[in-house]
C-alpha cells in the first residue's frame, strides 16, 4: 500500500529534479508567488498583521510611555528608544508565526506532498515562502515607519544610515522565516504552530527593546546582551540616531556585525533543518 499525505490522498512518488542554481531560484520565485498572490487574497489576515503594530506602538507612545520614559530620558526620548524595538519585534512576531502556519497548512492540505510530486528543487518551496514573508515585511514595515513619523519617532543620521537599519531589520527577520520554516515543518497542525508565539515573547522581551539594559540584574544583562534580537535593535538604534545605552560587551559594541553574524548562523542552521525534514519527508 503506498504512503500517504496528511490529507489522505497517495503520495506520487518524486521525481529527479534539477540542482541547477538558476533553475532552482526560478522556482523559488514561483512558489513566492504562490504565497504573495495568497496573501493578497486573504486581506484579512494582512490587514490584522498591519494592525498589531499600530496597537502597539501607540499603546507604548500613550500610554506606557510615560512611566517607562521617565527613567529613560522622557516621554519624548523614549518614543525614540522604542521604535527600533517594535520594528523588530513586529516583523519577527508576524514573519515566524506567518512562515509556521502556512507551512504546516500546506502540509496538512496535501499542497507540500502535490509540490513534492514534481520535478522542482526541494528547497524551492521553503524559499518561496521566505522570499513572500520578507514582501510582507517590508509592507509591515512602510505602515510602522508612517505611525513612528506621527507619534515623534525622528532618523537624524541620514537616509543612507536609515536605510542600512532597515536593512539589518529584514536580515534578521528573513533569518527568523527559515525559523519558522523549520517549526512549520515539524509540528502536525497548524493550530500548534500558531503557538511558537509563545517561544518568541522570551527572546523580544529579555533584550533591550524596551528597557534600557543597564535597568537590569547583572546576570540578566549578559543574557540580554548576547540575544541576536538586542544586536540588531542597538544597531539600528545608532544608524537611526536615536537614544542608546552604549555597553562594554562585544555584540553591544559591534552592533552591526553581531547582527550580521547572528542573522547568517540562523539562516545557516535553520534552513538546513528545514530543507533536511522537507527531504526526508518525501521519502
Amino acid at each position: 500500500m503506498p504512503p500517504h499525505t496528511n490529507a489522505g490522498t497517495p503520495v506520487v512518488s518524486a521525481s529527479p529534479y534539477p540542482t541547477n542554481p538558476g533553475q532552482t531560484g526560478r522556482e523559488s520565485l514561483v512558489c513566492a508567488r504562490r504565497n504573495i498572490i495568497k496573501m493578497f487574497r486573504v486581506p484579512e489576515q494582512l490587514m490584522f498583521n498591519l494592525v498589531q503594530p499600530l496597537l502597539f506602538i501607540l499603546l507604548f507612545a500613550y500610554v506606557f510611555g510615560g512611566a517607562i520614559g521617565s527613567g529613560a530620558g522622557g516621554r519624548d526620548q523614549y518614543r525614540e528608544y522604542m521604535m527600533a524595538g517594535f520594528f523588530a519585534q513586529s516583523i519577527l512576531f508576524v514573519t515566524v508565526i506567518s512562515a509556521s502556519t502556512n507551512i504546516a497548512q500546506d502540509m496538512t492540505k496535501g499542497m507540500v506532498d502535490r509540490f513534492r510530486s514534481l520535478p522542482m528543487s526541494r528547497g524551492a518551496v521553503l524559499t518561496g515562502r521566505t522570499v513572500a514573508d520578507f514582501v510582507q515585511n517590508l509592507l509591515m514595515l512602510v505602515v510602522m515607519i508612517t505611525i513612528g513619523l506621527l507619534v515623534g519617532w525622528r532618523i537624524h543620521e541620514g537616509l543612507l544610515k536609515a536605510v542600512g537599519g532597515f536593512a539589518l531589520l529584514l536580515f534578521l527577520a528573513y533569518a527568523f522565516s527559515w525559523v519558522g520554516a523549520a517549526i512549520g515543518m515539524s509540528v502536525r497542525t497548524p493550530e500548534a504552530a500558531s503557538g511558537v508565539i509563545i517561544i518568541m515573547f522570551p527572546l523580544t522581551m529579555m533584550s533591550n527593546a524596551f528597557v534600557p539594559t543597564h535597568t537590569l540584574p547583572r546576570a540578566l544583562q549578559h543574557v540580554v546582551n548576547w540575544n541576536p534580537f538586542s544586536a540588531t535593535v542597538q544597531a539600528a538604534r545608532e544608524m537611526f540616531g536615536n537614544p542608546y545605552v552604549p555597553s562594554e560587551s562585544w555584540p553591544m559594541e559591534n552592533a552591526t556585525w553581531a547582527s550580521m553574524g547572528w542573522s547568517v548562523v540562523l539562516i545557516l542552521v535553520f534552513r538546513t533543518i528545514a530543507v533536511s525534514k522537507y527531504k526526508k519527508a518525501a521519502k
